[in-house]
């Protein structure tokens, strides 16, 4: 590390924390204005809402807009020494393109493995405390996430296995207990094994569910056999934890526990795991594209132009907004439709890396 890196990275990290910072304020400000009406209905003090909002709003919001703020502050602080005519006079003087871009490629591998590391653990329990606050203080509000037509909202259909399929009805998260269920194992076109109740409860000691009124019916070459129990423990693969519709749970799980998530339900044959397996690839693509974003604003801010510094952030600004469109439509047609999830993740870094190497060449040396 010699004068020439301490210097562009100073530069690089104070822009940034200031970028940082600025923007918290920005989107604070917004979100409070926005939720203005749902702080009052809850009764929560000042001190209160930040420790149950936003201290896990704040996290979020830095894990949402972190490539844009990297890719920002880069522009603005390059072109402000290629204004100053910095960059010519570092090549003037011997110093290489490629040595010049080091410090950048240093502070946007520090900034990445910051983010990889707070995506995998930090994030998601930040996440925990926002969506806790979503779910019991603004969604409940929301016409459109608690509709009264649904015919039953608590009810649920599983594929423990490979044949077993499992129905619950009507399950109440408070008291662990619902009042249907049924069971039914297949081979091949046929069912073999029936199993209904009235009743199932969860057994906190014994940590086993409990049927109540059950029924159970087996076929086999020799015919239908029916048994009768007032009550009767069953081994079910299957948690209280799970029976709760969470549209948070993607980003409240740490990545070990997302990673986890995921086999499990692929091994019940569970569909529609692709927004879960999004989750799971962004949190890594993200950081390799704050990488990426700061070599490519370090290239297109070190070239000096009459516009300056207002120039680069119009260029800037512009790129950014095709990175985020085009990593939204990857995503949407990954999680809507059959695109392959690892590609929909990476699609938008890959072109942005032929775009970083194509602008690399055509830079002044």
């Amino acid at each position: 590390m010699r004068k020439l890196d301490w210097y562009i990275l100073k530069k690089f990290f104070v822009t940034f924390f200031f970028c940082l910072f600025l923007f918290t304020v920005i989107a604070v400000a917004v979100d409070s204005s926005e939720k203005t009406d749902n702080f009052v209905k809850s009764g929560l003090t000042t001190v209160q809402l930040i420790r149950q909002y936003y201290l896990g709003f704040v996290p979020w919001i830095w894990s949402l807009l972190f490539p844009l703020f990297v890719f920002i502050s880069v522009i603005f602080f390059t072109s402000r020494m290629a204004l100053r005519s910095e960059i010519i006079a570092m090549l003037a003087s011997g110093v290489t393109y490629n040595r010049i871009l080091r410090p950048y490629f240093i502070g946007g591998t520090i900034l990445a493995i910051m983010l990889w590391y707070g995506n995998r653990y930090f994030i998601p329990k930040a996440n925990v405390i926002r969506s806790n606050f979503q779910t019991n203080y603004v969604d409940k509000g929301d016409p459109t996430l608690n509709r009264s037509f649904v015919s039953c909202f608590n009810c649920y259909y599983l594929r423990t296995d490979s044949n077993t399929f499992v129905g619950i009805k009507e399950f109440d998260t408070a008291t662990k207990r619902a009042r249907g269920f049924f069971m039914e194992k297949v081979r091949g076109d046929k069912i073999i094994y029936n199993l209904r109740s009235s009743v199932i409860q969860w057994d906190t000691t014994n940590k086993k569910w409990t049927l109540y009124n059950a029924v159970e019916r087996k076929v086999d070459s020799m015919g239908e056999l029916i048994h009768h129990y007032d009550t009767l423990p069953i081994n079910l693969s299957v948690k209280p934890v799970e029976l709760r519709k969470d549209d948070y749970l993607k980003d409240k799980l740490t990545t070990p526990q997302l990673v986890s998530f995921i086999k499990q339900e692929e091994l019940r044959g569970t569909e529609g795991l692709n927004t879960l397996k999004v989750e799971r690839y962004r949190r890594t693509a993200t950081p390799a594209s704050v990488l990426l974003l700061t070599i490519i604003g370090a290239i297109v801010a070190g070239r000096k132009t009459r516009g300056g510094s207002g120039f680069h952030l119009a260029i800037g600004i512009t790129m950014a907004a095709f990175f985020i469109l085009s990593d939204r439509f990857s995503t949407v047609f990954s999680t809507k439709a059959d695109f392959p999830p690892f590609i929909a993740v990476w699609l938008p870094n890959i072109a942005f890396t032929l775009i970083a190497l194509w602008l690399y060449r055509k830079a002044p040396k």
